[in-house]
């Protein structure tokens, strides 16, 4: 009898606790770089529902994946830890077959205990359920960003009462499947040639006006493919703008954190899977309940904070708790200045497909930034889609001296053991200090920040320090 007592008072104090609570919609599109939206200056591409949310919300300049690998960074995300302690080293999918550790605690699971309603809907990419566990699960085409909003719109309504965290994740605009019979063929990005969509307007580019980022070489085969990506971050736009008017119709967009991230960057060679700044520097984007002015932030902040940081504003941050990221409310808050002189990101990538194993460690401050490349040896590996894209193939063809972006195919594939890069005034990272000797202390500093992050975060790649 006493024992049920206190399991009712236990429901009553949450049920009280969760009541005017904000609700939390995280958004995380598949891909996403942020060269490729309109609010951080891309003035071709088409996004204007993710445009207005920045002009009612925080957008960070500085914001930054710590793997750039779906699964791993979807880990990252919701556990507020790196990856490499949690055994999420790389792809759960299909015969990759990594998975969290069975005894983490993830958003969901902290959310629903302080009486939130969890829902998810799109790719989930991630194990095991029982650590990643949602009490609803909607299905709809994943390439169609409104219909994961329209299935979500009951959800969104159903119970004022009652806060929701609801975990919406588009499959756009990551790469399709590949016609091998047509060689050079652009990447469709999910991009239907024999009709649209249900609901969707597609949006068409020519190849001719897409912006194409300096990492990348500008080539038909690149301006091809990127053409077919923007019109899928169009979709995904459009699935942000449908969930909004739901979240409005319900009345509850001004009590609702909005948050708008990607897993990684944009699917080419030179961005996605790699440390570099098209990899991991990604789109940020929050609203906070009530906000209506628009704010941009410079601090350096890290997908690792995102647990935290939501706990935090929803006002259940644990006392005691494993965390490797810190709450940037404050900064939301503007109760911190815009002062990054004393901020530090860390990154941590081993694999992206089971067969890419190429573990790096990154240390970024606001004026340097060093990788760690602790398989330097072994030449660096591509993933299979981005191997085949035309972009990649119309490149690697003519031969290990011909320029990339601003990196020959060698420089790329073939990395030291350390690179340090001044990212103030290199920000494509092509001069690496690491070996120059007037660096030789700012490297060592750096290094040692390096040890002490693996100890911190228990990383068992910190006895490569010794062994090799």
């Amino acid at each position: 009898m006493k024992t049920l007592i206190l399991i009712i008072l236990a429901n009553v104090s949450i049920t009280i606790f969760a009541q005017n609570k904000p609700n939390v919609l995280l958004i995380v599109a598949d891909d996403h770089g942020r060269e490729s939206v309109g609010c951080y200056g891309n003035t071709i591409i088409k996004t204007p529902a993710i445009d207005k949310l920045a002009s009612e919300g925080v957008r960070f300049n500085n914001a930054f994946c710590t793997t750039a690998s779906c699964s791993a960074s979807r880990s990252v995300i919701l556990t507020g830890k790196f990856n490499h302690a949690t055994g999420q080293y790389g792809h759960e999918h299909s015969y990759h077959h990594f998975s969290t550790f069975d005894n983490e605690k993830s958003l969901s699971y902290f959310l629903e205990n302080a009486g939130y309603r969890t829902a998810r809907v799109g790719k989930y990419h991630i194990a095991p359920e029982s650590v990643y566990h949602f009490q609803k699960v909607f299905q709809a085409n994943l390439r169609n960003p409104v219909e994961m909003a329209d299935v979500s719109k009951d959800f969104i309504k159903e119970n004022k009462e009652q806060p929701f965290f609801l975990y919406y994740c588009t499959s756009d605009p990551h790469r399709d499947g590949y016609d091998v019979d047509v060689p050079y063929k652009p990447n469709s990005f999910g991009n239907r040639e024999d009709g649209h969509y249900p609901g969707i307007k597609e949006v068409h580019y020519e190849p001719k006006e897409v912006i194409v980022p300096k990492f990348l070489p500008d080539t038909p085969e690149s301006r091809a493919e990127l053409a077919q990506y923007y019109q899928s971050v169009s979709r995904v736009d459009q699935g942000v703008g449908r969930l909004i008017s739901h979240l409005k119709a319900a009345g509850v967009y001004d009590n609702t954190i909005i948050i708008y991230i990607s897993d990684n960057g944009i699917a080419f060679p030179g961005a996605k899977t790699t440390l570099y700044e098209p990899g991991m520097r990604l789109p940020c984007i929050i609203k906070q309940v009530n906000q209506k002015t628009p704010e941009v932030k410079d601090n350096l902040i890290s997908w690792v904070d995102l647990t935290p940081t939501i706990l935090d504003m929803v006002g259940y941050y644990p006392n005691i708790n494993t965390f490797h990221g810190k709450s940037f409310k404050d900064v939301l808050e503007n109760k911190k200045e815009n002062n990054t002189s004393d901020e530090e990101i860390y990154a941590s990538h081993t694999f992206h497909e089971v067969t890419m194993y190429y573990p790096m460690r990154v240390v970024e401050d606001k004026k340097y930034k060093f990788i760690y490349n602790i398989a330097h040896k072994l030449d660096y590996p591509c993933a299979a889609d981005l191997w085949e894209s035309p972009t990649w193939q119309s490149v690697y063809t003519q031969g290990l001296n011909t320029y990339y972006g601003k990196r020959t195919l060698a420089a790329y594939l073939n990395r030291p053991k350390f690179e340090l890069y001044d990212v103030v005034n290199d920000l494509d990272e092509i001069n690496n200090l690491a070996y120059d000797k007037a660096y030789e202390n700012i490297l060592s500093d750096f290094i040692q920040k390096m040890k002490a992050f693996q100890k911190r975060t228990k990383d068992p790649w910190i006895i490569k320090w010794e062994h090799e």
